[in-house]
């Protein structure tokens, strides 16, 4: 039994914190993709009073790397990419003898992110050791907090759009049970062609923040909002730099379901989620999961599932354990962790240089995205929807407010070009906003050419996607003039195309007499394919109406 015990642990990593689950929210989940579908259809068809009772209940651990020069107890330099093993301390390799000294700017780090999350910060925290064999953890333990962590009792306030438009703003908030410091583990490498596992230990003890929230969210959507919230907050604080696709902010995800006013139901852990998008579609096929499982009779088991993105479904991975497994002690190279509230604080004599002091890190902190949202929907009068896009991609608030200076253009009518046309090329071509062929300066004379007239709407989209095609090379005005792209101004030019139209849709001119004011659109296109947009449509229907009024 012992020897099965230590093969276990060996081939498995453990659970990071266990912790009571209790809903407070509802909402519709939705099917993502085949499996999810299957699981719903029979859901629905089968036992529709069983899946409308059941409620999904989700928390969230989120392990967050600390955006620093070097590692958390380690001279170590940070870097994505570097050739395998060229970061690594003595103590990384965890070589007899060695000590960790603690970075001073992860602890910053922490508190600022606590303070941000309106958390309450522990003035006496405690580093532990937290015990399990794996390979890509050289010293058999990892350096966390198990006792008293830096951080406890904070809120997270996010959004979601709802309703058909997805124009409906509904604000939500999950508890924060805890921040707390720890390091990270190097990286296994699986070679199945020749059947091996190479280890990486750049990664080893790198910090992390592991932030545990509630389960107070009870769909994928909740979860994958207040994710991208946290991670807006976390990239406006600079403590992490939040790119998930680099491992920079993993996600587990502990799902169960239960009936309203009823014990909470047995919960599975679904591990290192690597994507919000991913992260909503493995916590709604996971609660359809169960809510399955639970229909045909069947239970539940508390189990570590994984998310297969290529096949949509979760698939276990192993049986949970508990807290004894890791035989948490306390960490006996490393003294508490001391922050004050304010300088006076700081003991006499004491280097203030070197203290982490939560009011000089509360001033520090920056204007947070939902302020800042909030700031630009009522500041442009824009719809809250389009809050969301400008903070969403890094970067696109200052390009659209460096048109707006640029332009006479109404910030209604700016926000539509840069959060639909300039958006869409750049993922047309997985560009971010730095990337873009078009500054924002050339934006802005387009939109003051079409503001004053020169061009139609529709040939000044085609201006722009001629902009972007060459880089910015050639000018707004270059490009119009080259294509003989302006607006007609021979008024008797434009009059006989329209009457030539009229001439040749007499049906829609008798639908328009009959009172059918639509059919008058498609008059309207059929004069601007004509002009190859070059008309001006005011123009063009008060001319289109004076010729059929001139003809009863």
């Amino acid at each position: 039994m012992a020897a099965s015990c230590v093969t276990k642990r060996l081939r498995y990593k453990m659970l990071k914190r266990t912790f009571l689950l209790c809903p407070n929210t509802s909402c519709t989940v939705r099917g993502f993709n085949v499996e999810s579908s299957r699981y719903h259809d029979q859901l629905q068809s089968t036992n529709k009073s069983v899946s409308t009772q059941l409620e999904g209940v989700v928390g969230l651990e989120i392990h967050a790397q600390i955006q620093a020069c070097t590692k958390m107890f380690s001279g170590s330099a940070v870097h994505f990419l570097s050739p395998p093993n060229s970061l690594v301390s003595f103590f990384d390799a965890s070589l007899p003898g060695t000590l960790p000294v603690l970075n001073r700017r992860c602890v910053e780090a922490a508190v600022m992110t606590g303070l941000a999350l309106n958390c309450r910060i522990n003035e006496k925290s405690f580093f532990d050791r937290k015990h399990y064999f794996y390979a890509d953890l050289p010293a058999g333990y990892q350096i966390t907090q198990h006792r008293r962590p830096v951080a406890v009792g904070g809120v997270l306030s996010y959004s979601l759009l709802a309703g058909e438009k997805r124009n409906q703003v509904l604000r939500k908030k999950v508890r924060i049970k805890q921040i707390q410091l720890e390091q990270d583990s190097g990286k296994s490498l699986h070679d199945d062609a020749r059947g091996q596992t190479l280890v990486d230990l750049n990664r080893a003890g790198v910090g992390l923040m592991e932030l545990v929230m509630e389960p107070d969210m009870t769909c994928g959507e909740e979860a994958a909002a207040a994710i991208r919230e946290l991670q807006l907050i976390l990239q406006a604080l600079r403590t992490c730099k939040g790119n998930m696709a680099e491992g920079q902010l993993r996600v587990d995800a502990n799902v169960s379901v239960h009936r309203p006013g009823e014990p909470l139901g047995v919960r599975t852990e679904v591990k290192n989620i690597n994507s919000v998008r991913y992260l909503a579609r493995a916590i709604d096929y996971e609660i359809q999961r169960q809510r399955d499982v639970l229909r045909r009779g069947g239970g539940v088991h508390n189990e570590t599932r994984a998310y297969d993105s290529k096949s949509g479904t979760t698939v276990p991975m192993r049986d949970k354990e508990g807290l004894q497994d890791y035989r948490f002690m306390p960490e006996p190279n490393l003294p508490p962790l001391i922050v004050y509230e304010d300088p006076s604080r700081v003991p006499s004599g004491a280097d203030i240089r070197r203290a982490v002091v939560v009011q000089s890190l509360r001033a520090e902190l920056p204007e947070l995205p939902g302020v800042r949202r909030d700031r630009l929907v009522k500041t442009y009068d824009i719809r809250p929807e389009h809050g969301f896009t400008l903070l969403n991609e890094e970067g696109l608030v200052e390009y659209f407010e460096s048109v707006l200076k640029a332009t006479r253009r109404e910030p209604r009518k700016v926000i539509g070009w840069v959060t639909n046309e300039l958006l869409a090329l750049l993922k047309q071509q997985d560009l971010n906003v730095s990337q873009s062929r078009i500054p924002p300066s050339s934006m802005a004379q387009l939109l003051e050419i079409l503001e004053e007239g020169r061009i139609s709407s529709s040939v000044a989209k085609q201006v722009f996607r001629e902009m972007w095609r060459c880089s910015g090379a050639k000018t707004a005005d270059q490009i119009i003039h080259e294509q003989d792209l302006g607006l007609v101004s021979d008024t008797a030019q434009l009059h006989a195309i329209c009457a030539r139209v009229l001439d040749s849709h007499p049906r829609e001119v008798q639908a328009f007499r009959a009172g059918n004011e639509k059919v008058l659109n498609k008059l309207m296109g059929s004069v601007q394919r004509e002009t190859k947009g070059r008309a001006d449509p005011v123009a063009v229907r008060k001319i289109l109406r004076d010729k059929i009024s001139e003809t009863v």
